[in-house]
């Protein structure tokens, strides 16, 4: 399959999609010269990852041997540190790991003030000196959720948004939890890892599946993923939010991730400063 390449209709953004990748790519400054970069560099990533999917699947262990491309190392590399506490597989940090990857490209070819490339809603971001960014966080049922504002000095080079309305299963309850940090691969396994810390082992509400019986190809196996939550208490919100919201100010303190926004239902607690809660109707809780 030939990886599909348009420019978008405001001429101003370039998709590239190549099986599971989907990106949505912006660049300023050299645009012509970093879209073409990141056109290279997307057409053979796909089969890169293929080569060495089995193994990327895998779940991770401390024992686990690196892979050998450059996606996969990303790859492997960001979720390692995980491993001796988390249920996780290299597979966590896949869409960050291109989106980063095709980035690099950009930056290294280009001469860009800023730039992100958005991989179904796992972003990387470069900031030039003096520049920022902003974007929305939006539900998966598109309410607005808050707003998140950035600039180079902060060093967050990725966000990303996980949860068990996304693309993939969780082991958690979370709607979502978007996740800001050093890259976009470290956002995206980071915000893996807290949502499915964002949960009520054994509640009434919740239902849940082995991973295998829903999706034969999922890389979880036969780990339990939630396929439901029906309407929880406020009390109860708050204590699912409070387990994610600990594991997202560890992973704070070990500079694996700057700020984390967490959502459930109506209810949100964020950490760090960067994620600015919307006006309307979700309800931040700090506990």
């Amino acid at each position: 399959m030939t990886p599909f390449v348009q420019l978008m209709p405001d001429g101003q953004r370039l998709h590239l999609q190549h099986g599971p990748s989907d990106l949505i790519i912006w660049a300023e400054g050299a645009r012509d010269a970093a879209y073409r970069a990141a056109t290279r560099r997307f057409q053979t990533i796909i089969a890169e990852i293929v080569d060495e999917l089995a193994a990327l699947r895998e779940m991770l262990s401390p024992f686990s041997k690196r892979p050998g491309g450059p996606v996969a190392r990303r790859m492997h590399d960001v979720c390692a540190p995980f491993a001796s506490s988390c249920h996780v597989t290299r597979m966590a940090a896949v869409a960050g790991s291109v989106a980063d990857e095709v980035l690099a490209a950009m930056t290294s070819n280009a001469d860009i003030m800023r730039a992100y490339v958005n991989n179904g809603g796992d972003i990387a971001l470069h900031l030039a000196p003096g520049t920022s960014f902003a974007t929305a966080i939006k539900g998966h049922d598109g309410a607005d959720l808050g707003r998140v504002r950035i600039t180079a000095n902060d060093g967050i080079g990725g966000i990303a948004t996980s949860g068990r309305h996304g693309r993939s299963l969780s082991l958690g309850i979370a709607d979502s939890v978007t996740a800001l940090a050093p890259s976009a691969a470290g956002a995206d396994v980071a915000a893996t890892l807290i949502a499915n810390a964002v949960d009520l082992p054994g509640h009434p509400a919740i239902t849940r599946q082995p991973a295998c019986d829903v999706d034969d190809d999922s890389d979880l196996v036969d780990l339990p993923v939630v396929t439901g939550c029906r309407q929880l208490s406020a009390n109860d919100c708050a204590r699912a939010l409070s387990v994610g919201r600990r594991r997202a100010l560890f992973f704070q303190s070990k500079g694996f991730i700057t700020s984390a926004a967490l959502f459930l239902q109506d209810h949100a607690a964020t950490t760090g400063t960067h994620v600015l809660p919307s006006s309307e109707e979700c309800q931040y809780v700090e506990n």
